[in-house]
C-alpha cells in the first residue's frame, strides 16, 4: 500500500497535544478561499509505502511522550484513508497516539479508520449551506454525514474555526454556530483568526487569491467572538 505525501514535519506542538510528527497528505477535494495549503490540493502519484512512512514515525516514538503522538493533516487526508489504515494498524502496535485534523469530507471507509483514531481535529467552515458551498465549492451534506459517522464512533472530537471578517464576525452567526455544534460530541472549540499568511504560495504558484480585498481577522477580536460563542 503506497500513499502520496507532501511532507513529514517532525517535533510540532500545534497540531494537536503534546510533541508530534505532522504527516501533510497530498489532495483536497475542497477549494477554499481561504486555504493556506494550495500546493497540497492535487493528489500526486504515490510517493512513499505505509510501512516506510510509520517506520519514520516511529523513529521519533521516544518525543511523544505526555500525550504527543503523530497527526495526519493535508491536504484532506481522507481522501487516503486505505493508507492511512495500513499506516495506521503499525502505529498502534507501538501504541502511538494518533490524531486526524480534517475538514469532514465522508470519502468512503472512514468508519473503518475512525477505529485507529485517538482524536479528530475537526475544521468547521460554516454551518450555512449556501455559504459553506461559497467558501469551499463543497457541500454541507458531505460533512454532516461525516459527523453522524463521527459521534457513532465515539472518538474525541476537538473543534476549530477559522472565523473569515464579513462572515463569522457577527451575533447572528455565532447563536447559529452554538446551535449547530450542539450536535456534534465535542470536547472543545477553538476559534482561529483568519490571516493572509499563505498568499505567497498563491503568488508562486501563479494562483488567484480569492480573499485578497478581506482584511485578516484582528486576534483580539476574534478571542472575544469565542468567548462569546462559549457564553451563548
Amino acid at each position: 500500500m503506497q500513499g502520496s505525501i507532501a511532507s513529514l514535519e517532525t517535533l510540532s506542538s500545534v497540531d494537536g497535544p503534546g510533541i508530534r510528527s505532522v504527516v501533510f497528505l497530498n489532495g483536497c477535494l475542497k477549494r477554499c478561499l481561504y486555504c493556506h495549503n494550495p500546493e497540497m490540493l492535487k493528489k500526486t502519484k504515490p510517493n512513499i509505502k505505509a510501512r516506510d512512512l510509520a517506520n519514520k514515525l516511529i523513529r521519533y516514538k521516544n518525543y511523544y511522550q505526555n500525550g504527543g503522538g503523530v497527526t495526519f493533516s493535508g491536504g484532506e487526508p481522507l481522501l487516503q484513508t486505505d493508507f492511512l489504515i495500513e499506516v495506521s494498524k503499525i502505529l498502534k502496535k507501538e501504541n502511538i497516539h494518533i490524531a486526524l485534523d480534517t475538514a469532514g469530507d465522508y470519502l468512503g471507509n472512514v468508519e473503518k479508520l475512525l477505529k485507529y483514531v485517538d482524536l479528530v481535529i475537526l475544521d468547521i467552515k460554516d454551518v450555512r449551506s449556501k455559504e459553506y458551498q461559497e467558501l469551499t465549492y463543497s457541500k454541507l451534506e458531505n460533512f454532516e454525514k461525516f459527523i453522524s459517522i463521527l459521534n457513532e464512533s465515539q472518538v474525541k472530537v476537538s473543534l476549530r474555526h477559522v472565523i473569515v471578517p464579513t462572515y463569522h464576525d457577527n451575533l447572528d452567526y455565532l447563536k447559529k454556530l452554538k446551535e449547530y455544534t450542539k450536535k456534534i460530541n465535542h470536547i472543545d472549540m477553538t476559534f482561529i483568526p483568519y490571516h493572509k499568511l499563505g498568499i505567497e504560495k498563491y503568488q508562486k504558484l501563479n494562483l488567484y487569491y480569492p480573499l485578497k480585498d478581506i482584511n485578516e481577522m484582528d486576534k483580539d477580536e476574534c478571542e472575544k467572538l469565542e468567548l462569546i460563542y462559549k457564553n451563548l
